[in-house]
């Protein structure tokens, strides 16, 4: 299966390459500079923050539900921004509803989760 995924992958970018390279409106200068741009701001930028921020997410007691609403907020970010650059004229303000709506989910699962711990040890009856 790996192999079959791998020559897919490369017919694919070999079908890329041989396109932009047949293409006359490909401006090679460009390209390659905006190649070196996404890799600075992915490694240098994007990469280390994440790696901080899964750093401090698991030093919490419950890490799941914040880890979760994490990377589904980074998610709806990665198709919203767009749409608030570009010509779709989303509004900001229903951006920030769903990511608010996202986190509040995880402060609920939270503190549901934090509720059951506490009154699993405070039971009347005791354990046989």
């Amino acid at each position: 299966m790996r192999r079959a995924l791998i020559a897919t992958g490369l017919l694919a970018m070999g079908y890329a390459v041989a396109g932009a390279l047949t293409d006359p409106d490909v401006q090679p200068i460009g390209v390659v500079i905006f190649l070196v741009a996404v890799l600075v701001a992915h490694d240098g930028i994007l990469l280390p923050a994440m790696i901080g921020v899964g750093a401090l997410i698991g030093r919490l007691p419950d890490p799941a539900p914040v880890r979760i609403a994490a990377v589904t907020s980074a998610a709806v970010a990665l198709v919203g921004v767009p749409l608030l650059i570009g010509s779709a004229g989303v509004p900001a303000s229903r951006l920030l509803l769903v990511l608010g709506l996202v986190w509040a989910g995880a402060l609920v699962v939270t503190l549901v989760r934090r509720n059951r711990k506490g009154s699993e040890g405070s039971s009347p009856v005791p354990d046989r």
